[in-house]
C-alpha cells in the first residue's frame, strides 16, 4: 500500500507542527508552506529518509542470479543487477540465512560484481509493499520524517537561523531515537562460537567430553 494522499497531509503537516507553523487544510492549499513542501517531496524526499537508516519495516531479502549476459571488465566474472527498489544495501551473503557475509564485491553502474553464481542481498527498499508502506511506520519513524521534512524548509519559510539549528538538532535527536527504536526490532545476536570451544562441544556430543582425539593408543 503506497502513500496515501491522507498519509501526504499528514506529513506536511506534522511537518509545519514540527517548525511551529499553521497546518494546510489540503494538499491544493495555495501557500508558500505546502509549494515549499512538494518540493521536497519531489526532490525524493521519501526515498532520502529511507536512506538514513538500515529500517527493519523496510527490509527486504532477495535471492539474485547472476546476468549471463554481462561480462564484468574486472576481475570479478559475475554481474547482479541491483533490483529497482533498492534504497540502500544492509546485507550481501553467500546463503540463504544471512551468516556468511560477501567481503569481495564491486559496484559499478547499477550492478554488483562478484565471482559466485548466486547472492542473497537485504536492502532498504522503497517498495509500497515495504519502505513507503505508510501502514508499516512505527511512531518514533512518522515524527522523524515530519521533522526531517520541517527542517528543509524552516530556512526560507522563517528567515531564522536561529530556529533552523535548533529543530536541526531536535530532528538529530529523533533520528537517533527512531534508529534506537528499530533496532530493538533485530533478532538477537550472539558471537561466533570460537574454534576451541565448537571442537569440545563436537566432543561432548560423542560423550567423550572431546578427548577420543587426545587418547593414547
Amino acid at each position: 500500500m503506497a502513500i496515501s494522499a491522507a498519509n501526504k497531509l499528514s506529513i506536511y503537516n506534522g511537518a509545519l507542527l514540527f517548525i511551529d507553523e499553521r497546518s494546510l487544510s489540503a494538499l491544493t492549499e495555495a501557500v508558500e508552506s505546502r509549494r515549499l513542501l512538494d518540493s521536497v517531496w519531489d526532490r525524493d524526499g521519501i526515498n532520502t529518509v529511507l536512506e538514513h537508516g538500515q529500517w527493519n519495516f523496510a527490509t527486504r531479502g532477495s535471492k539474485l542470479e547472476y546476468e549471463p549476459a554481462i561480462e564484468p571488465d574486472s576481475g570479478y566474472n559475475r554481474a547482479f543487477e541491483m533490483p529497482s527498489d533498492l534504497v540502500r544495501l544492509t546485507a550481501m551473503c553467500s546463503d540463504p540465512f544471512y551468516t556468511t557475509p560477501i567481503l569481495l564485491y564491486d559496484t559499478e553502474a547499477g550492478f554488483w560484481l562478484t565471482s559466485l553464481d548466486e547472492i542473497y542481498v537485504k536492502y532498504v527498499s522503497n517498495d509500497g509493499a515495504y519502505g513507503t508502506d505508510y501502514s508499516l511506520w512505527p511512531p518514533s519513524f512518522k515524527r522523524y520524517v515530519e521533522a526531517w521534512f520541517g527542517c528543509q524548509i524552516i530556512g526560507k519559510l522563517t528567515q531564522s537561523e536561529t530556529k533552523k539549528t535548533a529543530k536541526e538538532k531536535d530532528c538529530a535527536r529523533l533520528l537517533v531515537n527512531a534508529q534506537s527504536i528499530d533496532a530493538m526490532n533485530d533478532p538477537t545476536k550472539f558471537r561466533p562460537i570460537g574454534r576451541f570451544r565448537l571442537a569440545r562441544s563436537r566432543g561432548a556430543t560423542r560423550g567423550d567430553g572431546g578427548l577420543r582425539g587426545r587418547l593414547l593408543g
